[in-house]
């Protein structure tokens, strides 16, 4: 199979979608794998090392594109990539359609396979490639959030954790999946004290087993419950998924009255359209706003900040269900694995998942 891999043009995504290993492992399959020039770059990952792993490298996005059958990239295709694709073609990404429904409708229309990294499934329930970004995202939710506490960064300047025998600060967890555990251990790390706030009653009895109850709270999530969990906290991570669908808006504008100026809300969920109702999509170069004196980090592509952990971490996800693909063909593949289709998002112009069906036409 012809598979290609362009260069991420996102803002600050120096992702890439294969390493030079997970070529190499390709090519021993006897597939064909281009590369545009200076895609890993950044990273460390150069045109050369690309080669000697046996790709073959093309100096444009279009060229690259028109011959490829397969695109690997790391983020969804954004508009200006839109008129290199074509029915026929396959790409397999973070698509994420749910979280913008113009670009979404525009992606489908390009007639395009696209299979969404973020809804393949795996038996015991979980999400194993949204699972690598998610456990990154949440260890950097901590860790953008206490700099933006700083009183230089327009915070309400205060250190999380604990200093001498100074009250230690209080960080809210909305959502404990995968992004929200991995904010819970770093929470705990700091010596914060932690609010764990979900819907599932199980979940935070199986937290509280894991991690005890010294300084932590465990709060079943309502109107009232969210309320006043974020009325005392210094710092607040929204990570709340449901697969395939817009985040619910967990945080209602009204509920900013409530908090301490200069508090920060860190929202993992933006990639699907946010858990606060006050978010909005920003970049790593413009990564936050303040509203009614709360600031708001709401980047789309947060492990792009960490993009040589966050590629190594996705390829050893993504690269058995690449070559899946790859040496069955699409069709076969798909058919054959009904995890890797429940990542079926759209083809040959229409809505394939449920998920994504109903976030994008709810409102046509």
């Amino acid at each position: 199979m012809k598979i290609g891999v362009p260069k991420e043009i996102k803002n600050n995504e120096h992702r890439v979608g294969l390493t030079p290993h997970s070529v190499s492992e390709l090519v021993k399959n006897n597939h064909e794998i281009f590369i545009e020039s200076n895609a890993g770059n950044e990273i460390g990952f150069l045109d050369v090392d690309y080669q000697n792993a046996g790709a073959t490298i093309i100096s444009s996005a279009q060229e690259l594109y028109a011959s490829s059958e397969l695109i690997i990239k790391v983020k969804e295709p954004i508009h200006e990539e839109f008129k290199y694709l074509r029915r026929g073609q396959t790409v397999f990404a973070y698509l994420h359609l749910a979280g913008d429904q113009k670009s979404g409708i525009d992606l489908t229309a390009t007639g395009i396979t696209g299979i969404a990294l973020e809804t393949v499934t795996a038996d015991d329930g979980s999400m194993p490639l949204l699972s690598p970004m998610s456990e990154i995202a949440g260890q950097l939710s901590i860790i953008v959030g206490s700099y933006h506490l700083l009183k230089p960064n327009k915070g309400m300047g205060t250190l999380i954790g604990s200093v001498s025998d100074i009250e230690p600060r209080t960080i809210t967890i909305i959502g404990a999946g995968v992004a929200g555990t991995e904010a819970i251990k770093k929470a705990i790390d700091n010596r914060a004290n932690v609010k764990i706030v979900d819907l599932s009653s199980k979940k935070l009895t199986e937290l509280e087993k894991r991690f005890g109850n010294k300084n932590i709270e465990y709060i079943i999530s309502s109107d009232s419950s969210i309320e006043a969990a974020i009325r005392e906290s210094d710092l607040v991570i929204g990570a709340v998924y449901v697969v395939g669908k817009q985040a619910p808006k967990v945080i209602k504008k009204s509920m900013l009255s409530c908090m301490k100026l200069g508090a920060v809300m860190v929202d993992i969920s933006i990639d699907q359209g946010g858990c606060f109702e006050s978010s909005r999509p920003t970049t790593h170069d413009d990564p936050v706003y303040i509203e009614e004196g709360i600031i708001h980090y709401c980047v789309t592509n947060m492990p792009g900040a960490v993009p040589l952990t966050a590629t190594e971490s996705l390829n050893r996800a993504t690269l058995p269900y690449i070559l899946e693909l790859a040496n069955k063909g699409i069709e076969t593949a798909l058919k054959e694995n009904h995890h890797l289709a429940n990542g079926l998002n759209i083809e040959n112009g229409q809505i394939i998942h449920e998920g994504v069906r109903e976030a994008l036409l709810s409102s046509e």
